[in-house]
């Protein structure tokens, strides 16, 4: 009798070894390319509607501005794996003496379509981005992937040569805003949300506007708060830039709390695809005492469901310098996304 479970045993390892061995040799023969600049705007911007969590790194018109600033180009690649279309990704690239000096920037990318973007993807996608940009002298990288921090996607990322520049991830909030409002309202932290009801008795006017109503007034005091506490975030100019790129499509987003008509407080949001990100935002000491920030940020997720987007980024968070900004987004109820933060 053990004689037969013993041959049973041995014929299902050697069944599952098999099994493993095939499944191996099957890796070896897939075939990532990535092609570079084959999609109109037109198909491209249909193919990044279909992205879920998209990001303001990748969209269209942020790379667009980046290469306009920096003097970049930039390729916009279309992800195959055995012929089948399964992301996209966009790099910015500049060069001199025929590329013999190349930087390459890849920011939070690359993205994907429903039912891909596993670990095998990624491994399969790192295979042909290294394979294209070698590490080489002359050429300098920065990368940062859109893919959340596990020993696993730091393992493959080192066995294809890129190392990390900083024990530091990159984390965001995102907010999911499919459910309906009452749903998404009971989400928000009981703290957040009794702000939010004193804002609501404040006699606040909320407007929102995608023609750029009020956005002199926000940047001037965005510009000078930032000068005055030094903290992280985008330059003014680009600012600017980024708000003439987007304005074009009513992709544009500018909320205003207004006070017998005056302005206390804004936010400025950048839409892209079917998601959004908060990008910069002013309260005046009078706005910080009616709460006006939670009203704008409430009434942003209430226009943005309106406007058909599902995803809506909060921005980056940081516990340890800006820990009273990270409360603050976290008080909304969406989830922290931590990604795998820059490498070279």
């Amino acid at each position: 009798m053990y004689k037969y479970i013993n041959l049973i045993e041995f014929n299902m390892k050697s069944v599952q070894n098999q099994a493993m061995i095939m499944e191996k040799s099957a890796k070896k023969h897939d075939k990532c390319e990535i092609k570079w600049n084959t999609l109109s705007l037109c198909e491209w911007e249909s193919a990044f509607r279909a992205i879920k969590k998209s990001n303001l790194l990748q969209s269209y018109d942020y790379t667009c501005v980046m290469a306009r600033l920096n003097n970049q180009r930039v390729r916009r690649g279309l992800i195959v794996i055995n012929g089948e279309a399964v992301g996209l990704v966009q790099i910015l690239e500049a060069g001199i003496f025929k590329n013999a000096v190349h930087g390459v920037i890849l920011d939070r990318g690359p993205l994907w379509f429903d039912e891909y973007g596993g670990m095998s993807d990624f491994e399969l996608f790192l295979r042909a981005f290294s394979e294209e940009f070698p590490k080489r002298f002359g050429r300098r990288m920065r990368f940062i992937p859109e893919m959340k921090n596990t020993n696993k996607a730091q393992s493959l990322l080192e066995k294809h040569g890129y190392k990390p520049t900083s024990k530091h991830s990159y984390q965001t909030i995102y907010l999911d805003l499919r459910p309906d409002l009452e749903v998404l309202r009971s989400k928000l932290n009981k703290k957040w949300r009794n702000m939010l009801v004193k804002a609501e008795k404040q006699g606040l006017n909320i407007v929102f506007s995608d023609k750029g109503e009020h956005f002199s007034w926000l940047l001037q005091h965005y510009a000078a708060d930032k000068a005055l506490r030094k903290y992280d975030g985008a330059k003014p100019k680009v600012i600017m830039e980024l708000a003439k790129e987007f304005s074009r499509g009513e992709n544009m987003l500018i909320g205003t709390a207004l006070l017998d008509d005056k302005p206390i407080a804004a936010i400025l949001i950048f839409n892209h695809g079917i998601s959004a990100t908060y990008q910069i935002g002013y309260t005046s000491d009078i706005g910080r005492n009616k709460n006006a920030h939670h009203l704008l940020l409430w009434n942003a997720v209430v226009e943005l469901k309106e406007r058909n987007i599902n995803d809506f980024d909060l921005g980056g968070i940081n516990g340890d310098s800006a820990k009273g900004v990270k409360l603050f987004k976290e008080g909304l109820g969406g989830t922290i996304y931590e990604t795998l933060g820059l490498y070279n």
